[in-house]
């Protein structure tokens, strides 16, 4: 079995096409194929010592899911059935997709959502990231400075995502070495 599993809720897909792209860059034999969150369960996230998970925000800094206008459950409805679970040992990355032009307000906000449950239910979170390069007015996702995970902007700086990923995933190198 992969030792680090890929978990990600999207809509429109480019979440998932950035997913894909971090299994690519990691390697078959280190990654399992990303899986979106909406056919996964619980148990499915345990099996993993190491867990990367991915969102878009939507609106105000909004989780995907049908309340949001998905047209599938997603990140929203599938958090709540985390709770009484223990996520203790395990370590999770988080990137999350944003557009901080458009909702320079709530920038990656959903992200926090991410950090937020799965270090309650005891996740060691890694993989914060400096805010610089990105011009925005506020987010979630920001704690003492750093994102609380890979902030990409697919629409205003889809040329930077690649860089972004690979000096990101280097930098997890020694969780999984």
């Amino acid at each position: 079995m992969a030792k680090i599993g890929i978990f990600f809720g999207t809509d429109t897909g480019n979440t998932r096409r950035v997913a894909k792209d971090i299994a690519t860059l990691l390697g078959v034999g280190l990654a399992a194929k990303p899986v979106n969150i909406r056919t996964a369960n619980v148990d499915d996230l345990l099996q993993y010592d190491v867990l990367i998970l991915g969102a878009p925000t939507y609106g105000e800094g909004e989780l995907p899911g049908l309340g949001t206008g998905n047209a599938t459950e997603s990140w929203a409805e599938f958090l709540p059935k985390l709770a009484g679970h223990d996520f203790s040992g395990k370590t999770v990355a988080i990137y999350g997709l944003g557009n901080q032009k458009g909702y320079p307000n709530d920038f990656v906000s959903a992200m926090s959502y991410l950090y937020d449950s799965f270090r309650q239910c005891g996740a060691a979170i890694v993989g914060a990231c400096p805010t610089d390069g990105y011009k925005f007015k506020h987010s979630k996702s920001v704690i003492d400075g750093l994102f609380v995970g890979l902030a990409l902007d697919q629409e205003n700086q889809k040329e930077l995502t690649q860089e972004r990923l690979g000096t990101w995933l280097q930098s997890l190198q020694t969780v999984w070495a």
